[in-house]
């Protein structure tokens, strides 16, 4: 048995985008934000359910996961794998953007609602050890929250290395299943009585899915390779470029060709290319 990478756009989308399994995604979001009590989440509404997207309108398509829970709270959910330096700013952009399209009149403020952000990203954004963190509005000196619709949470994936023996809770179990579910080939025992996670492996099993998804699923890493083979280019680029430079600077200071290609690595050939 295979099952997809929840990490890759179009799995992540369909496994928890999914408006015909709204409980997989209400069990995610009320054990990463540690719901309980009243906050509980009973019911949500995708705003932007899972639908199958055209191979050539991929690159127009936003597969974050937008959701309404029964108080018409928000939630904004979105998967990162590719580094970017500015999704802490992008996270703030999209929720102020959510937040203020929730009215159209500026006497409608009291309508307002909480905006939820949920970032998780396989790589590490913040200075610190911890693998979740929340991120509030907070009076400086007093450190109580008064303003509180805005609330920003993110998932490093990359910090996470808990073994699944270690995860004693519901978000854990789901942290783990994001970061690993593409390398179990059953479903392991631990998740076996939690009908949200069945469904959830469910739907990641990729043998399953129609040529249509496995086309996108396969084009999704086909686009990550080909960016991490540029940028590993872009590297070499520069770095021989670096090298040119020092080669030119020895050789207007009259060093010979041996002299030369010891300190920057160049052939002799490359070297008397540049004379």
């Amino acid at each position: 048995m295979r099952f997809a990478d929840p990490k890759n756009d179009i799995a992540f989308k369909k496994i928890f985008g999914d408006e015909n399994k709204t409980e997989v995604l209400i069990s995610f979001l009320n054990s990463i934000l540690d719901f309980k009590d009243s906050k509980i989440i009973k019911s949500v509404t995708i705003v932007n359910p899972y639908q199958i997207p055209q191979l050539k309108d991929y690159k127009n398509t936003v597969l974050d996961i937008k959701a309404k829970n029964q108080d018409d709270e928000e939630f904004i959910v979105e998967m990162q794998v590719q580094k970017d330096s500015h999704f802490a700013k992008r996270s703030l952009y999209y929720s102020a953007k959510s937040y203020v399209n929730q009215i159209k009149k500026t006497v409608d403020y009291p309508k307002l609602k909480k905006v939820y952000f949920i970032g998780i990203l396989n790589f590490s954004i913040f200075d610190n050890d911890s693998y979740i963190s929340r991120h509030l509005i907070l009076d400086e000196k007093s450190l109580k929250q008064e303003l509180k619709d805005l609330e920003f949470n993110f998932i490093e994936l990359s910090k996470f290395n808990l073994e699944l023996s270690s995860c004693d809770t519901l978000a854990k179990k789901w942290i783990y299943f994001i970061k690993n579910a593409q390398n179990l080939e059953l479903i392991p025992k631990e998740y076996e009585n939690i009908k949200e996670f069945i469904i959830a492996f469910e739907s990641a099993k990729i043998y399953e899915w129609s040529k249509e998804e496995l086309d996108i699923y396969d084009y999704v890493f086909m686009q990550e390779g080909k960016r991490l083979s540029e940028l590993e280019t872009a590297k070499m680029d520069a770095k021989m470029e670096e090298k040119i430079n020092i080669a030119k600077n020895s050789i207007s200071q009259g060093l010979d060709n041996n002299t030369i290609s010891m300190i920057t690595g160049l052939n002799i050939k490359q070297i008397e290319d540049l004379r």
